[in-house]
């Protein structure tokens, strides 16, 4: 991982925390009188609105005014809005994502996919791949022939410190099944960053996670973990049910937007976790059931790369009026 790379992270993670300390009686209604042209595309449920924003290297949307976007009662609806920025450096173009409260995430990994979708459907082009700066570093999807999205995510982060977590390593730097006392549970967490931070669950109490049990406890217990003390950027959980050594079901519950149905980072960083922890063969694909559907995911021995397969699909487009 470069210095730059990790320069971005901290700089994020920065403007996570002061984005995540806005309040939503800060919203406004948006200012501007031309109206704002915007598609809405999802991602198995991840549902994001994406903005051409290709003209300006600066959003036309502030944080304020994407949570009222994001509002599923006052305004579009959404789990955050993505804006396609001009290019930096050797890039095809800049990602930029406010989340549904305000706050600035490093990367979204169903959001680049439906990113990539996105630019590919305006710019009606066929069959490619892209390279798209975030704040996480480079990030490349390519749209294939089926209409499905592979994105090379690049390597994963496991150092303690950089993802960042205070937990103690437990196998050189790395965070691997160590303990976490959460209302009473002790929980066995590996720490993975994929750009942005992520607390993997396989156990609790010395019982293997059951989705189906924990599932209605999410709302309550998602909160515990997101602004735990020992995550000084808050993380993102995800709690991981094995079926087999290349089959895995999840919940997550995201640092900034709350129960969703599906967190592609997420899917990589838990394939990680759960090699380290000697639960899935890294030699093969891993089928990770989401809530709003599957994602295939490798992590590469040949370029230690993590690859993520899966679809990317337009709701509905129009104009946003103040």
């Amino acid at each position: 991982m470069s210095s730059q790379m990790l320069n971005r992270q901290a700089v994020s993670a920065r403007a996570f925390g002061r984005a995540a300390g806005r309040s939503r009686s800060s919203v406004r209604v948006m200012a501007s009188a031309k109206p704002l042209t915007f598609s809405k595309y999802q991602g198995l449920g991840n549902d994001f609105i994406l903005v051409d924003n290709r003209h300006t290297s600066e959003p036309v949307v502030t944080p304020e005014q994407a949570v009222k976007i994001c509002d599923r009662n006052f305004g579009i609806g959404g789990d955050g809005v993505i804006f396609a920025l001009p290019p930096v450096g050797d890039t095809d173009l800049t990602m930029r994502i406010f989340n549904s409260d305000g706050s600035e995430p490093e990367m979204c990994g169903n959001g680049i996919r439906c990113l990539a979708k996105f630019v590919s459907d305006i710019d009606n082009a066929a069959p490619r791949k892209y390279k798209i700066h975030t704040l996480a570093g480079l990030i490349q999807p390519e749209m294939l022939a089926d209409g499905q999205v592979r994105v090379d995510m690049g390597t994963p982060i496991l150092e303690g410190p950089k993802v960042p977590t205070t937990l103690a390593p437990t196998q050189g730097s790395t965070v691997v099944q160590q303990d976490l006392v959460v209302e009473g549970k002790t929980y066995k967490v590996t720490c993975v960053s994929m750009g942005n931070p992520h607390a993997v669950i396989y156990s609790c109490d010395g019982e293997p996670i059951k989705i189906d049990d924990l599932d209605k406890e999410l709302a309550a217990l998602g909160p515990k973990f997101e602004r735990n003390a020992v995550f000084p950027a808050r993380t993102n959980t995800e709690f991981v049910e094995v079926i087999s050594r290349s089959h895995v079901r999840m919940v997550v519950w995201e640092r900034g937007a709350g129960r969703t149905l599906a967190c592609g980072t997420g899917a990589c960083a838990l394939v990680v976790a759960g090699i380290l922890e000697g639960r899935v063969d890294r030699n093969q694909v891993c089928r990770v059931d989401l809530p709003g559907g599957p994602l295939q995911i490798e992590w590469r021995q040949s370029d230690n790369h993590i690859y993520m397969t899966g679809p990317a699909e337009l709701v509905f487009s129009g104009q946003l009026r103040a």
